[in-house]
């Protein structure tokens, strides 16, 4: 059986998630949804061993108790702080997507499975970003399993990825990944995780 390695873009998971839930739920759930790691982390590995994982996300402080429980499920956790102009994230794809070939590298002749967690896809007609090197694992022997929220997704991403392997719409499992709340306390809670319809390279 071949090894599972996860690679794991936290920032785009949530950015696009704020976009599914306001079409769920209204336009408050764009600040109220929160990600459920433990069933997206169960999701990603869908009942098969983790061999290594890297999840890549910001700094505030407010999300150091997420990453602390990340850490324990044997995920590395690997954060960047904000540009002081831009107020967004520095190097985070660019991390990941080292962290990707790296992996490729080390496992020279004995190919594994990556899965990717990430939002939207993007730089596919430009032949960077991500899916240029899911596309040099591919040709590797790696096999390959995008989860993102369809909705946000690059189309042509997403059908090279259901070409040469698997994509799972992570709104399938939108009341699984996700929760709400706000200052006064939890509005949904997740639902229980279920894996009977998840896809997996075969």
């Amino acid at each position: 059986m071949k090894k599972v390695f996860v690679f794991w873009d936290n920032s785009n998971i949530y950015i696009s998630a704020k976009t599914v839930a306001v079409l769920r739920e209204g336009g408050d759930a764009a600040y109220q949804v929160r990600i459920q790691f433990d069933n997206l982390l169960s999701l990603a590995l869908a009942g098969r061993k983790l061999e290594s994982a890297i999840a890549v996300g910001s700094v505030p402080p407010p999300m150091r108790h997420v990453w602390n429980r990340l850490e324990q499920a044997g995920v590395k956790v690997e954060l960047f702080e904000r540009g002081s102009l831009s107020a967004r994230e520095q190097a985070v794809d660019q991390a990941l997507q080292t962290y990707m070939l790296r992996t490729t590298i080390d496992n020279n002749g004995h190919p594994g499975i990556a899965v990717l967690l990430t939002g939207d896809g993007a730089g596919f007609l430009d032949g960077i970003g991500f899916h240029a090197d899911l596309e040099r694992m591919h040709k590797k022997g790696w096999g390959i399993e995008v989860l993102a929220w369809e909705k946000t997704c690059a189309a042509r991403f997403r059908q090279w990825v259901e070409k040469i392997g698997v994509f799972v719409p992570l709104e399938d499992y939108y009341e699984s990944l996700t929760f709400t709340e706000d200052d006064a306390g939890a509005i949904r809670r997740a639902k229980p995780l279920d894996l009977s319809k998840r896809k997996l390279t075969k």
